[in-house]
């Protein structure tokens, strides 16, 4: 059993984290939080003023924990090519990990709507981070295909979620390998 943090403002977050992954933002309550993370309700308020400010910071901690995982997974390999298979792979692996739960911040965009602009901006920027880092894999190719392997990654991201199933991250494999074959 993992040992709880002692520092009251990491038991929140890390209860918030948890919480708000496995069974949604707008599931989750605060008291829910107060009582997981056992910490006082003034405790709470005193670290983060909001629920949406709790979420503000479950994101930014999702966005860095995700990055470094998927950079530890890909850089390794060298080979352009084979680093884009690499970054489905991952998806397989992060699949497996955190049983098919998907993408953290599209199950957020899903509880929100646009009027939460704090959180929409976070949620563009990870996803703006995402179609920047692996654009770059590729440096000399077009655009379009730039973005094909975005939405590619992105879909497999979403409908293994939805499955509950490795199918479409293997499919989308398949179709990554003739998209770059096709563009050479």
């Amino acid at each position: 059993m993992k040992q709880k943090a002692a520092d009251p403002k990491t038991r929140i977050l890390e209860t918030a984290t948890r919480l708000f992954y496995t069974q949604g933002y707008n599931a989750t309550g605060i008291n829910q939080i107060i009582k997981e993370a056992e910490v006082a309700r003034a405790s709470l308020y005193m670290h983060y003023q909001s629920k949406e400010d709790l979420c503000i910071a479950f994101l930014n901690f999702r966005h860095e924990y995700w990055f470094k995982c998927f950079r530890e997974f890909i850089d390794p390999v060298t080979v352009p090519e084979r680093k884009l298979i690499a970054a489905f792979d991952f998806l397989i692996s992060m699949n497996e990990k955190e049983d098919f739960r998907g993408c953290a911040f599209m199950n957020i965009l899903s509880e929100i709507s646009p009027a939460d602009a704090t959180i929409y901006a976070i949620i563009q920027n990870h996803k703006q981070k995402l179609r920047n880092y692996l654009g770059h894999i590729l440096p000399d190719s077009a655009q379009l295909l730039k973005d094909h392997i975005y939405l590619l990654f992105e879909a497999s991201m979403l409908e293994s979620h939805l499955y509950r199933d490795q199918w479409p991250v293997i499919q989308s494999k398949e179709l990554l390998k003739n998209l770059i074959r096709n563009n050479k």
